[in-house]
């Protein structure tokens, strides 16, 4: 296994070299409508995947997985890497595969992140735009909506707990509700890691200013509360994101009415909360179970 500390030294080719191996590898090709005949499908004995586009950006798209039978509800996996281009769905692959297994269909977002490389192209509104439309696909899928759980890490976490709130706004209303979210190590006060200099400047690369009241729609420490519950699961040692990130959105939504609840991972890293072999992962499993 890859030391998680290690996982943001990678350069992007060292990173999906890395990671990719713990994705299907694709077997055949898809004639499904809006299933490029170039992307891949998959099955096996536990679930398949199914490589599905969004739009005509070359980063929208996702991987459905989907389970042996009916599945419990979806959860929608948004990777991390401080919005960059330089990460991508690789991240989310060995949670879609858990999840999965466990029965629930898994929808492994990609959008168009911050940068001019491969993947790039992202910002305020493009990487929001993408999420929301991501989310919206599944209407499109053949997959019930009725339970829709966004569940993102680190950055990921921060567009999680945002696409909760989304229906706030006219750019963003309508199409698929989340109904729950989990924040893995997320990023969910904007102007507090603008402030901390979290990801060398990666919050205001992604809105195009350093953050401030007037970004309400896209920071959700300022959106609280959300009406769908939202647990947050931070490690105390993490070194990229603070424990505090969470800590202090989680007693804000408490005092305006909310229902969120933070789990803490005494001495847990920034990585251990996407780590499906940890008992941090059996967690978030169980939490899940709480819900269908």
């Amino acid at each position: 296994m890859i030391a998680r500390r290690g996982l943001l030294g990678l350069s992007a080719a060292g990173l999906v070299a890395a990671l990719g191996a713990c994705s299907r590898d694709a077997t055949t090709t898809s004639s499904t409508p809006g299933v490029s005949a170039a992307d891949p499908t998959s099955t096996d004995g536990d679930r398949s995947v199914e490589r599905i586009t969004y739009g005509e950006d070359p980063s929208q798209y996702g991987d459905l997985y989907l389970p042996q039978g009916t599945p419990r509800g979806v959860v929608v996996v948004i990777h991390g890497g401080f919005w960059r281009d330089q990460y991508d769905l690789t991240l989310g692959a060995p949670l879609a595969t858990s999840l999965a297994a466990a029965g629930w269909a898994a929808w492994n977002l990609e959008y168009r992140r911050t940068g001019t490389g491969v993947g790039g192209g992202g910002g305020n509104p493009e990487t929001f735009d993408d999420v929301a439309a991501g989310i919206d696909k599944l209407a499109d899928l053949g997959v019930d909506t009725s339970t829709v759980i966004t569940l993102g890490h680190s950055a990921g976490g921060h567009l999680a707990t945002w696409a909760a709130s989304r229906g706030r706004y006219p750019a963003w209303e309508g199409g698929v509700d989340v109904t729950h979210v989990i924040s893995q190590a997320g990023v969910l006060d904007l102007v507090g890691a603008d402030a901390a200099n979290l990801g060398a400047g990666a919050v205001a690369d992604l809105l195009g200013h350093a953050p401030g009241p007037e970004d309400v729609p896209l920071d959700p420490q300022q959106q609280v509360p959300l009406e769908q519950p939202v647990w947050c699961l931070h490690g105390t040692d993490d070194a990229n994101v603070p424990y505090s990130q969470s800590e202090q959105y989680v007693a804000a939504a408490g005092a305006a009415g909310g229902t969120a609840e933070l789990v803490t991972i005494e001495g847990g890293d920034h990585f251990v909360v996407i780590d499906v072999t940890s008992e941090t992962w059996s967690r978030t499993l169980a939490i899940l179970d709480t819900i269908a």
